[in-house]
């Protein structure tokens, strides 16, 4: 007789491998943005007041000179209220969009742990970014109209508007530099340097309408000029801003945007480990 063959058995159950986790969470973009807090504006309420004295500071000084240049703004009746609806947002969009393309840089130690995601600190440094600016700019413009008696009647959905603008172009342009300053730092040189005169283009201080043509045409392709615009004609009643295009903006912003985070997505791991 043959002896049977014994029966195979059963394969043990593998303990399933862990999963990084591909979704944001509010509990680690919270603790990020604490992180950003301390490590920003320091655990005092100096850096807050650094914060808001550092932006107050340029008007104050482009006040002065232009002050005993001039005997009124270009639209208004008030030197400092004119320069902070240009300043302001145009802060908006440098420091949304500095913060962003340096995020994953800025955080890289915790991006190893499989907790926190190159999202997860995107949307931190964004959202720290966002409630700070606006404080900003609500303390400014507010202690202006109180100071200088200011009367003009505020179109609060414009000045959101424009806003919304300077924000999503510092989170468009800031995450496809975020890939490609990791990938080329002699890009983020190069880009240092085209943007140096990107003050005096956006009309912060002259006025778009004011300038010549062909010129004006030029600058019409420089999205801060409709975001300073969209500002100013939620701030000033009788300024027309006809040029202003709230949807050239958001065709700059949004491809931008998205090429980035595509990117980030393919080769953050790259990124990581260079």
């Amino acid at each position: 007789m043959t002896q049977s063959a014994t029966p195979a058995l059963p394969p043990l159950p593998r303990t399933p491998a862990r999963i990084p986790r591909r979704s944001s969470s509010p509990r680690v973009i919270a603790a990020l943005m604490q992180r950003e807090m301390s490590t920003t504006y320091g655990r005092s309420a100096l850096g807050y007041l650094w914060a808001v004295l550092e932006p107050v500071g340029g008007i104050m000084v482009i006040t002065l000179v232009f002050t005993l240049a001039f005997r009124s703004p270009p639209v208004g009746t008030s030197f400092p209220l004119f320069f902070a609806s240009g300043v302001l947002p145009f802060t908006a969009f440098m420091d949304t969009m500095t913060k962003v393309s340096s995020a994953i840089r800025f955080s890289r130690p915790l991006l190893f742990y499989p907790g926190v995601t190159f999202m997860d600190a995107i949307l931190a440094r964004v959202l720290m970014n966002v409630l700070t600016q606006t404080m900003i700019s609500a303390i400014v413009f507010t202690a202006i109209l109180q100071l200088y008696d200011v009367k003009v009647i505020l179109d609060l959905p414009r000045i959101i508007e424009g806003y919304a603008m300077a924000f999503a172009m510092g989170i468009g342009v800031g995450s496809l530099n975020a890939f490609l300053f990791a990938m080329s730092p002699f890009w983020e040189r190069i880009w240092s340097v085209v943007t140096r005169p990107l003050f005096l283009i956006s009309g912060v201080i002259i006025l778009y309408d004011s300038i010549p043509n062909p010129y004006r045409d030029w600058l019409w392709w420089n999205p801060m000029v409709h975001v300073i615009g969209r500002v100013r004609q939620g701030i000033y009643a009788t300024y027309d801003g006809a040029y202003v295009t709230p949807t050239y903006v958001l065709l700059v912003a949004g491809p931008c945007a998205v090429l980035g985070f595509l990117f980030l997505r393919r080769y953050h791991h790259d990124i990581m480990n260079m």
